[in-house]
């Protein structure tokens, strides 16, 4: 068994023992940063040795990272360096800014590209979006982790994909789940053999039944769990039972909209915080839910497992590796008079994420709607216009019917 470094396989009393000392630094550094303000003032980082003692600090959300960026561009104040001091900076819907940092896996997916596989001798289709959003840079810094060469696809241009995954020899798929589905059926209809044999995915939930279709043709799938903010949290071995906590991050389960830990094995709000010394969230709420399993990976990793994203806390949702939050609805119906209300509906068309749009409305029309979708919410989806009055009135603004198990 081959491991990345051997913080993985650590026993829980030196695991304890290294964060007791890296948490306080961490600490520490965070109240350098003039965004925690008062939240850490009173705090002795000298007594914040252990996840436990995390509990008394506040979560940061973030809603009130976004807030603290419109009056403190670009990072507001959470950082512990002027923002012409990272080599990114980039730009998630909402608008989100975070930093990236050139250092050696600054985002720390190289740990999860060597568990599925990928190395030396492997070429990377990075189908990650390379415009704006981090995803892109996120991969391509674990590729090199690992010695792995990196075609940078971005995404779209299916054909022109299949071309050149066939042309390099791309060994290894790294995108959204679906995705590859997209590249593969592109390559059958071209009549060219890929020769893909890994394909490291996130940004989305990869269902079984996909997972499985990889697995028919000899693909190798394995999943992380990863944000813009913090980077890699945790991640899917060749085990995959469950998936692996990052050894550069500390994962709490709490309860949601409290912050108060669950109890082992119950399904809460996963909040992280991240040793990342030039960004140290503290308490990071991401409002994805999960639960903690119990015991070890049998591929030998010893760290925390949780069972991987099990749905958000609030209404907001992935589709097509992209979140749609509830505010974003709200500036859709705001931007025409003739909107009353609006519902996002998330689908699954085969193997592909799928979105519909509906549209209570007194005037207007599906083309000039959809094309608000598009600028609003960053996607495509169908466009269906109901009566006033039409759609239910249940507080939801976004509806997943899409089944994860």
């Amino acid at each position: 068994m081959s491991f990345f470094d051997i913080l993985e396989t650590r026993s829980a009393d030196e695991r304890a023992a290294d964060i007791a000392k890296a948490l306080p630094e961490q600490i520490a550094r965070a109240k350098t940063a003039p965004g925690y303000g008062s939240a850490l003032a009173d705090v002795d980082p000298a007594a914040i040795t252990s996840a436990a003692d995390l509990a008394a600090l506040p979560v940061l959300r973030k809603s009130e990272l976004s807030r603290a960026q419109a009056e403190n561009a670009p990072f507001g104040g959470y950082t512990v360096k002027p923002a012409h001091g990272f080599a990114h900076i980039f730009q998630s819907p909402g608008p989100i800014y975070e930093p990236g940092g050139s250092e050696h896996d600054w985002w720390r997916m190289g740990r999860f590209l060597h568990a599925a596989g990928i190395g030396a001798g492997d070429v990377v289709q990075n189908c990650f979006g390379y415009h704006l959003t981090p995803a892109g840079m996120i991969f391509e810094s674990g590729a090199r982790a690992v010695g792995a060469a990196v075609l940078p696809a971005g995404t779209g241009q299916t054909e022109l994909q299949v071309t050149a995954a066939r042309d390099v020899g791309a060994t290894a798929y790294a995108g959204t789940p679906d995705f590859l589905k997209v590249i593969l059926d592109k390559a059958d209809a071209m009549g060219v053999k890929l020769g893909y044999t890994k394909a490291a995915v996130g940004g989305g939930a990869l269902f079984p039944s996909l997972r499985q279709e990889y697995a028919d043709r000899g693909i190798t799938c394995l999943q992380s769990y990863a944000t813009a903010d913090l980077g890699n949290i945790a991640y899917e071995s060749a085990a995959m039972e469950g998936m692996i906590v990052d050894e550069r991050v500390i994962v709490e389960i709490v309860t949601p909209g409290t912050g108060t830990p669950v109890a082992p094995g119950e399904v809460g709000e996963v909040v992280v915080t991240t040793l990342n010394p030039d960004y140290p969230l503290i308490r990071f709420a991401t409002g994805d839910l999960s639960a903690v399993l119990p015991g070890q990976s049998p591929c030998g990793r010893t760290n925390m497992r949780i069972k991987g994203w099990m749905g958000r806390a609030d209404q907001t949702t992935k589709i097509k590796g992209m979140f749609v939050r509830p505010e974003q609805v709200a500036a859709l119906v705001d931007k025409h008079d003739e909107i009353v209300k609006a519902r996002v509906i998330a689908t699954r068309d085969g193997e592909m994420d799928a979105m519909t749009v509906q549209i209570e409305a007194t005037g207007g029309d599906e083309v000039g709607f959809g094309k608000s979708v598009i600028e609003v919410l960053k996607l495509k989806g169908k466009i269906e216009v109901v009566a006033p009055g039409a759609l239910p009135k249940d507080g939801l603004v976004i509806e997943d019917q899409r089944s994860y198990d």
